[in-house]
């Protein structure tokens, strides 16, 4: 649906960005803006700018950039309609609903109440005979009647068609069930409900949604989970189980576990900081919302290889996001939640003295290196030295490496100059070949930037132009009159450039114009083209001069710098070409 303009101007005040954004990224002030590491794409140097003076954003790393609106639509994986509800929300506002509501956003408003009606459904069952097994299994884990509460933990009976009939007797359409992932449909046709005989596990977003479950069988049936698929509420890539709860424990530390019942396991124990990554490895934009909420995290997989191999695939994943890691090992090959209960009353404080006593990311790498080799030879040293250099020391900075050449060296008995001249010697090889990485990356970044604005490259002085008239209106919309009879629309010549230019003209007889008022007629792409060109020209704006001499570059030029404009001119274009030629000559 289309929003009032007045209603999301309004909205849109009430949204200051510099207030929104700092849920999601730490923002330092840098004179009138704010700097930080971009929350959508891994960086180290902050590229991350929040602009107060409009209520913008633009990343120089990644070029995504926008409104408040915008900002929502990325951090949360919202379209437009549900950003503006997210908003409004916030601040409190009635959103109007005149007009056919939109497809998407009505579908997204049923699956969020299909999923709170089959949690409530699954709880229910435990108290019921159905559900009886499930709740066995659940105290036979060791969990409290409030801790299957605060989880709002349940159980799917073994008919089929349990939550199918609920659900239908609710109101709620075959197609939204199973939109949901709630339910399949057979080769008939038929309705049946994806999970059963299965203790359930809700899977909250963080504002306290139902987004997704996961399910466990009983016994040791394979699949032993199975887990909701991405719908339009959910996307596993992005979830984190307990992670509402989490992030208001008090602390900038979080333990990242294996599984929902080392997580919950965690948390009757008191270590409420504990989260999971849902059903997959963890994954960049999983570790970019985890270090919203924390500077630390100390990975608790399971001892087993598979959790070993996990921890080791994390390790860089978060360290890339700017998190300091640590990891425990849990002994005897057990997990988080077998180590707990084994330990009876004492459970919680052993598990507190292992996440105590835990090492850091180098010191674990350290240890996976030495555990390979026999260092009571003079090969096994050898081995252990050569993958200690290149795997672990060569990626430190000159103070950690000095620190950990030195243990090497009392280990090994080899000297701590040689070990430390290795070390530089990799790393320098490293350097060069990140170096080539980097270009390759900045050159694929180029290339995507001109798809937006595809005839730039084309016609670049031209374009450069249209950028500071486009820059220049967005700031000064009482020009707008003026301008257009300088410069019509049609008389640009990249197609983005005629396209938000006419859209700015036409909102110059409104107050000040904002990215707000553009937000349903442009494009993502177009929307992040714009907060670049205003961000660029921030510090050192267009003046009026500057306008003018732009609009004779553009009437002068006309895009003719382009040899595949000129072989497709009209013969009038042609004409028209050639006579300002000549007037430029004679002058």
């Amino acid at each position: 649906m289309a929003f009032p303009s007045d209603f999301l101007r309004e909205l849109e005040a009430r949204s200051p960005i510099e207030e929104i954004a700092p849920g999601y990224v730490q923002l330092k002030r840098r004179g009138r803006n704010l700097v930080g590491l971009c929350p959508f794409h891994n960086e180290k140097t902050p590229s991350f700018n929040v602009y107060p003076e409009n209520n913008s954003f633009y990343c120089f790393g990644c070029h995504k950039g926008g409104g408040v609106f915008q900002f929502v639509m990325e951090a949360e994986h919202l379209a437009f309609q549900d950003a503006v509800r997210w908003l409004a929300q916030r601040a409190g506002m009635e959103v109007p609903e005149e007009g056919a509501d939109d497809g998407m956003s009505r579908l997204r408003t049923r699956i969020l109440e299909i999923n709170r009606e089959a949690g409530r459904f699954y709880f229910g069952v435990l108290s019921t005979p159905e559900g009886a097994a499930g709740l066995e299994y659940l105290k036979g884990r060791g969990l409290s009647n409030a801790t299957i509460r605060r989880f709002g933990l349940g159980y799917a009976p073994e008919s089929g068609f349990a939550l199918v009939n609920h659900l239908r007797q609710k109101g709620y359409a075959p197609s939204e069930i199973t939109a949901a992932d709630m339910a399949r449909t057979s080769q008939r046709g038929n309705l049946y409900d994806r999970y059963r005989g299965r203790v359930m596990f809700p899977i909250f977003d963080l504002r306290g949604n139902v987004v997704a479950f996961g399910g466990r069988v009983l016994g040791d049936e394979k699949p032993k989970y199975i887990n909701t698929s991405d719908t339009p509420v959910y996307h596993k890539s992005s979830g984190l189980f307990a992670m509402n709860l989490a992030k208001d424990a008090g602390t900038r530390q979080l333990i990242l576990a294996e599984g929902y019942m080392d997580v919950i396991a965690l948390h009757q124990a008191g270590f409420s900081n504990a989260i999971a990554s849902l059903g997959t490895s963890l994954t960049e934009e999983q570790a970019r919302i985890i270090r919203r909420y924390a500077d630390e995290v100390v990975i608790c997989y399971d001892a087993d290889e598979a959790g070993q191999r996990a921890t080791q695939r994390a390790i860089p994943i978060l360290k890339q996001t700017g998190l300091r890691v640590r990891v425990v090992t849990v002994p005897g090959g057990k997990d988080p939640d077998g180590f707990i209960r084994s330990h009876g009353e004492n459970g919680p404080l052993r598990f507190k003295q292992l996440l105590e006593a835990g090492g850091n990311d180098t010191e674990y790498a350290l240890a996976k290196a030495r555990a390979k080799y026999d260092l009571a030879t003079e090969d096994g040293k050898s081995r252990y030295l050569r993958e200690a250099v290149e795997t672990v020391l060569a990626g430190l900075d000159g103070m950690e490496r000095d620190i950990y050449a030195g243990k090497l060296a009392e280990e090994t008995g080899v000297g701590k100059e040689s070990i430390l001249e290795a070390a530089r010697r990799t790393a320098a090889g490293l350097g060069q070949k990140r170096r080539r990485e980097q270009i390759r990356a900045q050159q694929q970044v180029a290339a995507a930037q001109t798809v937006v604005n595809g005839d730039k490259e084309k016609n670049l002085k031209t374009a450069l132009a249209e950028e500071g008239i486009i820059a220049f209106l967005f700031k000064n919309p009482e020009k707008g009159a003026e301008l257009s009879a300088l410069l019509p629309p049609e008389k640009l010549v990249t197609g983005w450039g005629r396209r938000v230019y006419g859209l700015l003209l036409g909102k110059t007889m409104e107050r000040n114009i904002s990215f707000g008022d553009l937000s349903e007629a442009l494009t993502p792409g177009e929307l992040s083209e714009l907060s670049r060109v205003a961000a660029e020209r921030r510090e050192a704006p267009p003046t009026w001069e500057d306008v003018k001499e732009y609009c004779r570059i553009i009437l002068r030029e006309g895009g003719f710098s382009d040899p595949e404009r000129i072989k497709n001119a009209t013969r009038e274009e042609l004409s028209e070409y050639w006579e300002e030629l000549r007037k430029r000559k004679l002058k």
